[in-house]
């Protein structure tokens, strides 16, 4: 993979509006479902290049060391803050104004991954009322039987109110480092490598109050993915299309400009909406208050708002859209990479669509009109020819957004680890990351797939 500096380039938005547009269909209710044709069931993944650990049970919480927190059990286990465990005072980088804050810790056990990684993306999901925030954490070993230092993955809360959400710059030990919200090996040719990490989650509130955050879920991705400019074709094994609502970013190009240049760059937080929306969730009107009337679509501004990166200056950190996802009622959300279409066919064939991150020239992927350093789109199914049908919101509107690309452009723009930009300089691709939402309690069908990918 190419230097981890250009995970910055890959969180931008498409670099021109999407032209031209797939047949259109009404996007249904979220509880409908779409007519499908199953072909032969896909086999189980091999993600030979990926180790997933997520924890989110009440033995889970209860497993790992606390300093002032506790396990709850209940329909939702989580963690709070029983007793602090002391108090901090924490400049506000963004605002420059310092407040005290009492806070409690949880650090995971020691993982020791099944992928001796080059890459870690941690995810979480956590309720942080007014008053209340968490900042987590990721340590662990190298191959070498060398430390590293805890690195800061975010401090996050799901308002803007107490502090500004934030990735954390210049971080780094000289092997590794983190850049914006993944810790990459700096030299993976050495070999060296993470051989297991924990998890720390620090949960804060107002000093003095009872208030706390809830973390319900925390975890990461490691992975090793192998530099690759193309990849090998799956086998289409299922045409079904699920009724994903379809929003564009670019009915939203100039407004709210403070959140990273306004709609032309929300292609991550139109694609978490949109998948939101999907499950049934919809922000409530208490929620968009704040949106100027009369702007088209006003719960876009507010995903934007409320997914952005101060220190990135962007909406495209992946961690803190799948925050902001599991914000809505009882959603689940992860980080993670999947290793072909095939995976994605076992995802939707029970229901669950796939946000994916990709870079392309314009000619890389037909019928999309436009090029980019790095784009979020949503697959939303397959046509019977095994093609990808995409709720793209690099669209010109909203009913132009249902888009069908080629499986095989599709499949290597989004899995490849390598590629040539305009210039035929080498730049990164993503490897196969996406997000992936679901309900907190799904289907046993649901549970199964997810399980099998080890998002569960």
């Amino acid at each position: 993979m190419t230097r981890p500096t250009s995970r910055r380039t890959v969180l931008t938005a498409a670099l021109a509006a999407a032209a031209g547009t797939g047949p259109v269909i009404a996007a249904g209710p979220a509880t409908a479902a779409a007519p499908s044709s199953h072909r032969s069931p896909a086999p189980p993944a091999a993600l030979s290049d990926v180790d997933n650990r997520f924890w989110s049970t009440y033995t889970d919480w209860r497993c790992g060391s606390g300093d002032g927190t506790r396990a709850v059990a209940g329909r939702r286990p989580g963690l709070v803050i029983a007793a602090p465990a002391g108090r901090t005072d924490y400049t506000d980088p963004h605002t420059g104004r310092t407040t005290a804050w009492e806070y409690a810790t949880w650090t995971s056990p020691v993982h020791r991954s099944t992928v001796a990684a080059t890459e870690v993306i941690a995810s979480w999901n956590a309720d942080t009322p007014a008053g209340t925030w968490i900042q987590v954490e990721l340590g662990g070993e190298y191959t070498d039987g060398t430390a590293t230092p805890w690195f800061v993955m975010g401090r996050w809360a799901a308002g803007d109110g107490d502090i500004r959400r934030t990735s954390v710059d210049d971080q780094t030990d000289g092997r590794s480092s983190v850049w914006t919200d993944t810790f990459s090996m700096d030299d993976p040719a050495s070999g060296l490598r993470l051989a297991s990490y924990r998890l720390r989650a620090t949960l804060h509130r107002t000093p003095g109050s009872r208030l706390t955050p809830t973390l319900w879920r925390l975890g990461a991705m490691a992975s090793d993915v192998p530099d690759r400019f193309t990849v090998p074709a799956s086998t289409p094994r299922l045409a079904r299309e699920l009724p994903v609502p379809r929003y564009s970013q670019n009915v939203h190009v100039g407004e709210y400009p403070e959140y990273d240049n306004g709609g032309e760059a929300w292609c991550s937080p139109t694609s978490s909406q949109m998948i939101i929306e999907y499950w049934g969730r919809r922000a409530t009107a208490e929620d968009l208050a704040w949106v100027k009337p009369g702007l088209a679509d006003p719960q876009i501004c507010h995903a934007a708002r409320y997914t952005f990166d101060y220190q990135y200056e962007g909406c495209g950190n992946w961690p803190f859209n799948a925050a902001y996802a599991a914000t809505y009622r009882d959603m689940s959300a992860a980080v993670t990479r999947l290793g072909s279409l095939t995976d994605v066919e076992r995802l939707v064939r029970v229901g669950i669509p796939v946000i994916t991150s990709q870079s392309f020239l314009k000619e890389e992927l037909t019928g999309a009109g436009y090029g980019t350093s790095g784009h979020l789109m949503t697959v939303i199914g397959f046509t019977e020819q095994g093609d990808v049908v995409a709720n793209d919101p690099a669209s010109p509107d909203n009913p132009a957004v249902r888009r069908v690309y080629l499986r095989r452009e599709w499949e290597n723009i989004w899995l490849r680890t390598k590629r040539y930009d305009a210039n035929g300089k080498v730049r990164s691709g993503t490897g196969g990351v996406c997000y992936v939402y679901w309900p907190a309690r799904p289907t046993p069908g649901q549970r199964r797939v997810l399980k099998s990918l080890g998002l569960l």
